[in-house]
């Protein structure tokens, strides 16, 4: 199947270490290349840190959101900072479990010293399914099109490969085009009419601009759209057909 015009894909990248910089997110980067390899792209990635009041809030309006999948990384181990089992179960008002199966995987790689501490990494929302762990068998949870792994990306990034293989292996857009052009010596402002007038005639063109301000004052946009490639094309036509009836200086970005 191809992924739906009103589907869209987040991120929740969850950790007090990521805002504090005592560690770099790295997932960003890997979900964009693994949502490349698809022809697909993220909507919106959320960074937040372990206050659980914080993370409840951002969890309440991404499972709201419709018509999305989210990939949710960090904060489902068993030490006080991690919250994120907990905050999905309160988010969704469903009561925390111990998953039979989650259980398994966790005594097969532990054995006695599961217990008393790592077996709680098993306490999961009712109804959640399993995420397999291929290093250490800790399993991530799915529940609501929500997939929660694990902070470490060894972990968690074959976690969200197998997600896709196995719950959209189809799932799929179309090739994207960028055509873009470089228009020197002017602002921003005096394309917005025109832009406008652009978005009506491609609707199903993502039109952007980008200003650039050089050191010595000069100025110039970088106009591009991004889309199926025979309507990219034909918006560079419309876009460079508009530079040459302004007069303005122009060229084409490979």
């Amino acid at each position: 199947m191809t992924l739906a015009a009103t589907q869209s894909i987040h991120l929740i990248i969850i950790g007090d270490e990521i805002l504090s910089g005592r560690r770099a997110d790295k997932h960003f980067e890997f979900a964009r290349g693994l949502l490349a390899e698809r022809n697909l792209t993220l909507a919106g990635v959320r960074y937040v840190g372990d206050d659980i009041h914080e993370l409840l809030s951002v969890l309440k309006e991404s499972f709201a959101r419709s018509n999305s999948i989210t990939f949710s990384f960090g904060g489902i181990g068993a030490t006080p900072d991690d919250k994120t089992r907990q905050a999905v179960a309160a988010a969704l008002n469903l009561p925390m479990v111990r998953h039979a199966g989650a259980v398994s995987e966790i005594e097969a790689q532990f054995g006695a010293e599961a217990y008393p501490i790592r077996v709680r990494m098993a306490d999961l929302p009712q109804g959640a399914s399993l995420i397999p762990n291929p290093v250490n068998r800790v399993p991530g949870f799915a529940i609501a099109q929500h997939y929660f792994m694990p902070g470490f990306p060894q972990m968690s990034w074959p976690m969200m490969r197998w997600v896709f293989d196995t719950h959209y292996p189809a799932l799929q857009a179309a090739p994207q085009q960028v055509c873009r052009i470089i228009i020197e010596g002017q602002s921003e402002s005096l394309w917005v009419d025109w832009m406008e007038s652009f978005e009506q005639q491609f609707p199903t063109l993502k039109l952007y601009s980008l200003p650039h301000l050089g050191e010595d004052g000069s100025r110039h946009i970088e106009l591009g759209c991004v889309g199926i490639a025979s309507q990219a094309e034909a918006g560079y036509r419309v876009m460079t057909a508009e530079a040459v009836k302004r007069g303005v200086q122009w060229y084409t970005v490979d």
